[in-house]
């Protein structure tokens, strides 16, 4: 199968899938998304306002502390004009490593400690959340590239009710934002994770911090070919494939080639 990505019927049939399963759980459903201010959560947030109309989308806004680029969020929730909430982890995140630094005797933590925490509070936060409003649903806002090497953390950012571009790379993802119209600093932002630093002390993007860049991942996913970096994100998919295999949910499917998907099974 040739790897053709039609951005106009892919864009429509995500919408309609999106919809479609909302209305099967329930029909008076809100969704509940984490809007970080990236392109993934710009998307997805703008594929299920046009599922489900602007009422029935909820952004939430998660900083831990001071987000610098939490503008680029407002601006997201602004376009799209849905309504939004913004509530700071930092106390949770600083309480219970306080918690931990007394019953396991530490004072320092790891990086996994560090960089997935937050993630698995937010997450944690938007369950919370979903539940209080007695009707809401957590979309997940993972992408196929970043799945595909281990990008997300495990019951944080790769949990949720359903997704709608889990099957989609980075740069259809992009396409699908164009098309809907979204702003294009947000659908082309650099992607980081927020906490990785350049030497300058500038954000470390996600190509630079995996040394790979997506454009080549996504060529190996829709067509299997042995690129320059082919055995370092075959290491890296092996290396992670197992939070694929633990969390399951359903997603979209595009109906593209998946080398992954196709001789791996996830």
């Amino acid at each position: 199968m040739a790897y053709e990505f039609n951005v106009e019927e892919q864009a429509k049939k995500c919408v309609e899938w999106a919809r479609d399963y909302m209305n099967a759980v329930n029909p008076n459903g809100v969704a509940v998304i984490g809007i970080s201010g990236g392109k993934d959560s710009s998307v997805v947030a703008a594929i299920m306002t046009a599922a489900l109309g602007k009422e029935r989308v909820l952004g939430v806004m998660l900083p831990n502390g001071k987000q610098v680029d939490i503008h680029d969020s407002k601006t997201l929730i602004n376009h799209l004009g849905i309504p939004n909430l913004e509530v700071n982890i930092s106390d949770a995140v600083t309480g219970l490593t306080n918690e931990l630094k007394n019953v396991m005797n530490v004072e320092t933590f790891n990086q996994g400690y560090l960089t997935n925490t937050p993630a698995r509070i937010r997450m944690t936060t938007l369950f919370g959340i979903a539940a209080q409003i007695g009707n809401g649903f957590v979309i997940n806002t993972c992408n196929r590239s970043e799945d595909a090497v281990g990008y997300s953390t495990l019951f944080g950012d790769n949990a949720g009710t359903f997704s709608p571009v889990a099957r989609l790379t980075t740069e259809e993802v992009i396409a699908i934002g164009d098309y809907l119209g979204l702003p294009s600093e947000l659908t082309h932002k650099m992607p980081t994770d927020g906490m990785s630093l350049n030497t300058d002390g500038t954000l470390m993007g996600d190509e630079a911090k995996l040394g790979v860049t997506y454009h080549e991942i996504n060529t190996i996913i829709r067509t299997g070919e042995k690129t320059p970096n082919y055995d370092k994100v075959m290491k890296l998919y092996k290396g992670s494939k197992f939070k694929l295999d633990i969390v399951r949910m359903p997603c979209y499917n595009p109906e593209l080639p998946d080398y992954f998907l196709e001789n791996y099974g996830l």
